[in-house]
């Protein structure tokens, strides 16, 4: 029978344009192999998720114009530090031990990464959050 870690990668969608060579820096390589897949694995969860907090939040993202949505994102994935760590904790869950033992030893750089993954992710995908999402 197959480990969990086996499963977890096994689960992660293949991302042509992530290059990976010799010359990457340890985080870089770490971003493109790991937190990238797990990234686009997690993506409908993350929206998901932001959708909840603009909710919790009273709407407020709902009447901001364009770039200040973008502030809005920056801010929520930045600087709330309980939101913050509940995004983290969606792409930790799927880390191998091997992985996560990586990912200990420099948390501070792959978190950056990781925010920086997420917002992307948040902000590429703004156009769902235009409207909420309807209660069924």
């Amino acid at each position: 029978m197959n480990s969990r870690d086996e499963y977890l990668v096994a689960l992660r969608p293949e991302i042509p344009g992530a290059r990976i060579d010799e010359n990457m820096s340890d985080e870089e390589r770490f971003q493109n192999m790991t937190l990238r897949p797990i990234a686009k694995l997690q993506n409908d969860l993350l929206i998901a998720v932001f959708r909840n907090y603009i909710k919790k939040h009273k709407n407020v993202f709902c009447g901001l114009t364009a770039n200040k949505r973008i502030d809005y994102i920056e801010n929520a994935v930045n600087r709330d530090q309980k939101f913050r760590s509940s995004l983290k904790g969606i792409l930790m869950g799927l880390f191998t031990i091997v992985e996560f033992e990586h990912y200990i030893s420099n948390s501070s750089a792959l978190n950056k990464r990781m925010m920086n993954l997420v917002r992307e992710r948040l902000i590429s995908n703004i156009q769902l959050f235009e409207k909420p999402a309807i209660e069924l």
